[in-house]
């Protein structure tokens, strides 16, 4: 995509979304045609709500193996033998993200060949092993093939929720459904932090927090055993009358003429084969693509994860004596601040999220480096400490928490869609890797200060980027989206 045709796209999609909800709005107070397509709209939007559900358990799952490490590790630590030994410590952690860069382009893999439900239940294998072999491991070494199983689990859930959640969900809720994949991850997170809590009385709890992550892993087997395939994926594999069965299974028969006629408009611009890995880097997509990675480079290089694995440690240098509860009392600020995200996604739309997002982060690790740098501010370390955490983690989960997954799906085309979303959640998880591996050692070379400073300015560079790069995609149909920023190969 050259870029005259991208501003061209962006400009037309801008200007499109604006004009067809301006007559959306002036035909629903006076057209009786119009007010009862809404109401069979609503009526039939419902059906999608169990599937969304089901999806998000692998969502669920992500959260929880990313935060079950953060209370669990001092324990499992002095059970394994490896208290005095941070650089196991980090692989423990890490172990989990490794698995996870695996899983994130295999899932894309899977999901184009096989489809997206069943990709789900081949996803519970690695899960269930993984989790399995946590709870019983005597070693490190155990401890740590676990954890790459379970990663290679949650990577591919990671490419798959969101991918499955876009493609099923309708137009007019698509954003709210794709921010529930972020509640669940923030759900599944502070689950883990709230299982963490009878530790001190029970050291041995730990093997118990990993196993019981063996419950939504089946649940989420069998779910997807009774869910539909994505009506997109089976159109593009040419079985036309399974795409309509899905149809009208998740949106009422209503519907079916509406979604397939979209189908069919992008079909006959688009009618290419899935595109192969090198297509992601040519002319026509790599703008888009390199969109992608960039996202979930600043959301990861901005700090998240640093605070979800080691808050618990940093709120202790802080002289917080109750640390696993200051760490519930984030992951609490997550599921709250996804929440509002959620109610505000198909109103105020991804980019502002995402600027607002970014900014706020930033203003909140500038409190966080003066919080440990600043003489003056000692007295109050520790309520600075946990205030300026819980204003970042609310701050992140407003936009650069669920906006990523949700806008990439959006803008990829669905010849490249799996791929791409498999590439981008690649960077993620490299990303993730490496901050989770040398996180410790960094703040012990730099301080701590020095670190939330920096975490601070990738904050400043995501607000400029997503300014001049990321479109608007609120109030769009994903066809309509891919007509608008892509256009047949020359």
């Amino acid at each position: 995509m050259s870029s005259m045709g991208g501003r061209e796209s962006v400009q037309s999609l801008n200007g499109s979304s604006a004009k067809n909800r301006s007559l959306r709005a002036q035909t629903s107070d006076d057209d009786p045609e119009d007010l009862e397509t809404a109401k069979i709209q609503a009526k039939s939007s419902g059906n999608v709500y169990p599937y969304v559900g089901v999806a998000c358990l692998g969502a669920l799952l992500f959260g929880y193996h990313l935060g079950v490490v953060n209370g669990a590790l001092e324990y499992l630590s002095k059970d394994l033998g490896i208290a005095e030994n941070t650089v196991l410590q980090g692989w423990v952690v890490s172990a989990l993200l490794a698995g996870a860069t695996i899983g994130s382009f295999t899932g894309g893999l899977l999901a184009d060949k096989f489809g997206r439900t069943k990709t789900f239940m081949l996803d519970v294998i690695p899960l269930a092993a993984g989790t399995f072999l946590c709870g019983i491991a005597k070693s490190v070494e155990t401890m740590i093939v676990g954890r790459v199983l379970a990663g290679v689990g949650i990577g591919i859930s990671s490419a798959i929720v969101p991918l499955y959640i876009s493609e099923i969900s309708p137009t007019e809720i698509r954003g709210t459904l794709g921010s529930v994949n972020q509640l669940s991850i923030c759900i599944g997170i502070l689950a883990a932090l709230v299982a963490g809590l009878p530790l001190a009385g029970n050291p041995l709890w730990w093997r118990t927090m990993f196993t019981i992550a063996l419950v939504p892993s089946v649940l989420l087997a069998v779910g997807m055993a009774f869910s539909p395939e994505s009506p997109r994926w089976l159109y593009q594999q040419g079985r036309i009358a399974e795409a309509e069965a899905s149809v009208k299974r998740l949106f009422g028969k209503e519907r079916v003429a509406e979604v397939m006629g979209d189908q069919d408009a992008a079909g006959r611009v688009s009618s290419e084969p899935e595109a192969g890995w090198l297509d992601l880097f040519s002319i026509r997509y790599r703008k888009v693509v390199s969109v992608g990675a960039a996202l979930f480079l600043f959301q990861q290089f901005a700090g998240i994860n640093a605070v979800v694995y080691y808050s618990t440690s940093v709120f202790r240098t802080a002289g917080i004596t109750s640390d696993v509860a200051a760490s519930a009392l984030v992951g609490a600020a997550n599921v709250i601040g996804t929440t509002v995200a959620i109610s505000l996604m198909d109103k105020q739309g991804r980019k502002s999220l995402l600027i607002t997002s970014f900014a706020g982060m930033g203003a909140s690790m500038l409190l966080l480096s003066l919080t440990f740098s600043w003489r003056a501010l000692s007295p109050y370390s520790g309520t600075l400490a946990v205030l300026g955490t819980v204003l970042y983690v609310l701050s992140f989960s407003l936009g650069a928490g669920p906006v990523p997954a949700l806008l990439l799906p959006e803008i990829f085309a669905s010849r490249i869609r799996a791929k791409a979303m498999a590439l981008s959640l690649g960077t993620h998880w490299i990303a993730n890797f490496v901050i989770g591996l040398y996180f410790l050692s960094v703040v012990n070379r730099f301080g701590l200060s020095t670190v939330y400073l920096g975490f601070g300015s990738v904050c400043v560079l995501a607000v400029m980027y997503v300014s001049g790069n990321v479109v608007e995609t609120k109030g769009r149909s994903l066809e309509e989206i891919e007509l608008a920023l892509t256009s047949p190969a020359s």
